[in-house]
């Protein structure tokens, strides 16, 4: 980017103006036109004061502007050589103007144009002088000064807003990059903790399964390892997959389970003692309403192989025309004492300090759905109420 140019600071800027204009009074009284009386010291010494005003006219406008039209009266009360009416307060009124005192400067400029026309006039100067040929062009250079210093005002709020609304801009957007960071990081934490921990339950029922059949029923005991072994190379192949898609950003939209493998989650239940009922009427979902039916459906089961002591499990995943519901319902009593599935406070991981019940709420609530999760006479069931849409 191109360097931005180099600012001078403020004192160098004043002193310059200041010099300037000492230095065009000066040239002026030089010329001796007019006056009652040849111009001497003071005369100098008058126009290096106007000047040295600038150096006060960012902190005091207002003053500098009044005592720069104080001393233009005095200065012609004196009788020293005519320099002029816009010539001596066009910088302060230049000052005034850039720094937003727009009225006290026009109301100036009023001021001196009337005193100084009354007082040629009293004098016996020519009407025609005065106010037909010398008052067009003071009136034009004050206001021309006044405009100028208004515009560099106007310039630099139209510069500082610019900075402004790019620095809002700016925030704003690292705050949504931020903030999308965070929902992806809570989406690949719900991710990791319902497929492993999926993963961990199945196999820990089927490690029991199979150390409890040792010696008395070989069979079980291979079912028990080929489950196992299933479940794992499904667990890492999601995993895989998931590392995959975070690896490549062009590939975020897409999803690594669908609901077509809902139906898979029943054999864990099935091995479990379950009789399991699986109905899936939803031919067509959104990817992301489609990774958050399955997983929703998956920690259901998960939590109800684990803390369930029924015999019947239902599987229902049906869509409508606005919405997708997912409803998973057990038979079995709740287990107060193993966590207290109501809660929403267990999950998949054992013990009770998991995250089940409100890892899938957090998760239809990301899509503007809902999710309920309740213990009745029947059982347990945890449904959940997803539009058909991404989220909102």
């Amino acid at each position: 980017m191109p360097e931005s140019p180099r600012r001078w600071p403020a004192w160098v800027v004043d002193a310059v103006i200041g010099a300037g204009v000492a230095a065009v009074l000066a040239v002026v009284i030089t010329a001796d036109q007019g006056g009652r009386q040849r111009p001497d010291a003071i005369a100098y010494l008058w126009a290096v004061g106007l000047g040295a005003l600038m150096l006060a006219r960012r902190r005091h406008p207002i003053v500098v502007l009044a005592v720069t039209a104080l001393g233009l009266f005095a200065y012609y009360a004196i009788g020293y050589p005519a320099i002029g009416l816009a010539v001596p307060v066009a910088a302060a009124l230049y000052s005034a103007a850039e720094f937003g005192r727009l009225v006290p400067s026009i109301v100036t400029a009023v001021v001196v144009t009337v005193v100084s026309v009354g007082f040629r006039l009293l004098e016996g100067q020519a009407f025609s002088l005065v106010v037909g040929y010398e008052l067009v062009g003071h009136v034009a250079l004050m206001a021309a000064a006044i405009a100028l210093g208004d515009s560099v005002r106007s310039r630099r709020a139209a510069q500082a807003s610019a900075r402004l609304i790019a620095d809002l801009t700016a925030r704003q957007l690292q705050q949504a990059s931020d903030a999308r960071i965070h929902a992806e990081r809570l989406a690949v934490a719900r991710d990791l903790h319902d497929s492993i921990g999926h993963a961990t339950s199945v196999t820990s029922l089927h490690t029991e399964v199979a150390r409890e059949s040792v010696g008395r029923d070989d069979d079980a005991i291979r079912r028990a390892l080929d489950v196992i072994a299933a479940t794992t190379a499904t667990t890492m192949a999601e995993l895989r997959r998931t590392v995959a898609l975070l690896r490549d950003p062009a590939e975020r939209g897409r999803t690594v389970i669908s609901v077509a493998d809902v139906p898979s989650l029943a054999d864990a239940a099935r091995v479990a003692g379950f009789e399991v009922d699986v109905s899936i009427d939803a031919p067509v979902l959104p990817p992301l309403v489609e990774a958050a039916v399955f997983r929703i459906a998956q920690e259901a089961v998960t939590n109800a192989v684990r803390h369930s002591g029924g015999t019947r499990l239902g599987i229902e995943v049906t869509a409508f025309d606005h919405d997708v519901r997912v409803r998973v319902h057990d038979d079995g009593a709740v287990d107060r004492g193993a966590g207290d599935r109501g809660t929403g406070d267990h999950g998949a991981g054992g013990g009770g300090g998991g995250h089940g019940i409100r890892g899938m709420r957090e998760r239809a609530e990301s899509l503007g759905g809902r999710l309920t999760a309740r213990a009745d006479q029947d059982g347990f069931t945890v449904e959940a109420v997803l539009p058909l849409g991404e989220a909102p």
